[in-house]
Order: structure tokens, then C-alpha cells, then sequence
């Protein structure tokens, strides 16, 4: 079965995850999270590319950007990885790719799961501290792991961060965003929700309505949902919602 196509649509909010192989680590100390942290930020740039949510793991990393040319996701992702991997390999002494094979990703509609693909990012169970953190000490790194969130709860500016207008919406001012914020991070995910991004995230399908669909399938000449299984009965309307699988899907 021939590969889809990578989704990448300009000005559509895109939910990426890029692997490192098993038995390696993504980063191992401050410095290699700050390394990390300036690769996003220069790809960003020469890329022009629009990051809303970010989140570095021991062996994964996410983004949650929009591409504001055409082809420019891949150029993004790339870029990342010649700057930090080239840096990362000097260090450790190592050769080869870092990289647990290429990217993954989706296309989310920004109305209805942009505000879910960031609460997926930046409320990673590997992420998020179980307790409460002191204001003092969230300005740190190790307060919510490497990510977007203490941006977002206003301990800090990430020149990284570009907020979508799906987030602007949540308040007039960044107070009132930032209490709509953690409105949200108190309510969370639930497993459904967290298992359908990843499974969208995973296998490359869109999480759009079916206007969207159509609209994106025209645009990029590419199916953005799974055939349905078995013979279609006659004038069956089919969703474009990704469907998950009966087995349980792990999210990531």
C-alpha cells in the first residue's frame, strides 16, 4: 500500500509528534532542552512558521504550529532536526539520526480542536506535575517539564509561542485568558478525546467536519479520513471524523 502524502495545509492548525529511536533519549540535561528549544525557534523563523503550543519529553517531542507558506511543515521539522541532532551528536560522541523515522502529524480543525490539541500538548501525563507548583518555581523549566504551558499561564514569555485566535477568543485580556486557561487545564482530556487526537496524530487523518473535509481533500488532492469498511449502503451520508479502533489507542 502506497504512503500517504504528508498533510500540510497553509494556515491550518497542524498536531505534530517527532520520535527518537528506542534506546536513545531526546535530551538529558537543561542544556540539551535549551539547545532544543533554540532549533524550534530558528526553524520557526527561517520557516515562518506559527508555533501555538510546544512539549519535550524524554524521547518525543510535540508542536502544535500552523504553516503560513506552502511547504513548509517538512522545512520546519527538518530544520529542527539538522541544527539540534548535528549539536546532539557532537556532544554524545554518537553518528547517524537521531530519529525514530519521519514525523507524524495532523490537521485539526482550528474551530472545534485547536483548544483540545493544545490541553493534548501541554497536559501530557509525562509532563504536567501531579501537585501544585509554587509561582517561584514555574519560571523554571522543571516546574511543567519543557513546554508552552507556563507561557501560556503567564510565568513567563516565550518568544517561541504564536497564539492562535482560537485561544485569543477565550478573553479580552491576558488575565481573562489565562483564567479561561486553567479552567481548561482543570477540566482536562478525557480518554476518548486524548485517544482520538493521538490516533488522528498517528495515522495521518484529519480531525475536520465535513465541510472542512471536502474543502482540504480538494485543496490537497488527498484523502483526509479512512474508506469506510465494508460495501457503503446506498445514499449513507460518512463521517469525516476519525474513528478510533476497537482496540485502545495509547496517546503520545
Amino acid at each position: 500500500m502506497a504512503r500517504l502524502s504528508r498533510l500540510d495545509v497553509v494556515g491550518w492548525p497542524h498536531l505534530l509528534v517527532q520520535h527518537v529511536r528506542a534506546g536513545e533519549r531526546l535530551v538529558r540535561d537543561e542544556s540539551d532542552r535549551q539547545a532544543l528549544w533554540l532549533a524550534m525557534l530558528d526553524a520557526a523563523r527561517q520557516t515562518q512558521m506559527a508555533v501555538h503550543a510546544y512539549a519535550v519529553l524524554d524521547d518525543h517531542f510535540h508542536v502544535l504550529v500552523s504553516p503560513q507558506q506552502a511547504g513548509t511543515l517538512g522545512a520546519f521539522m527538518q530544520a529542527i532536526g539538522r541544527r539540534y541532532v548535528a549539536r546532539y551528536n557532537h556532544r554524545y560522541g554518537r553518528v547517524g539520526t537521531l530519529w525514530d523515522g519521519r514525523f507524524r502529524g495532523t490537521v485539526v480543525s482550528p474551530e472545534r480542536f485547536l483548544l483540545e490539541s493544545m490541553l493534548f500538548v501541554e497536559q501530557h501525563p509525562e509532563l504536567v506535575t501531579p501537585e501544585p507548583v509554587a509561582a517561584a518555581n514555574v519560571g523554571h523549566v522543571g516546574g511543567f517539564g519543557y513546554s508552552s504551558l507556563p507561557h501560556h499561564l503567564m510565568y513567563r514569555s516565550d518568544p517561541l509561542i504564536q497564539d492562535h485566535a482560537a485561544f485569543w477568543a477565550l478573553g479580552n485580556t491576558p488575565f481573562e485568558r489565562e483564567g479561561a486557561w486553567r479552567q481548561l487545564l482543570a477540566t482536562g482530556l478525557t480518554t476518548l478525546e486524548r485517544n482520538r487526537l493521538a490516533d488522528a496524530m498517528l495515522k495521518g487523518w484529519a480531525l475536520v467536519d465535513p465541510a472542512q473535509r471536502m474543502q482540504l481533500e480538494q485543496v490537497t488532492g488527498r484523502r483526509m479520513a479512512p474508506r469506510p469498511r465494508g460495501r457503503p449502503r446506498k445514499n449513507e451520508a460518512i463521517s469525516t471524523e476519525v474513528v478510533l479502533e476497537r482496540e485502545d489507542v495509547t496517546p503520545i
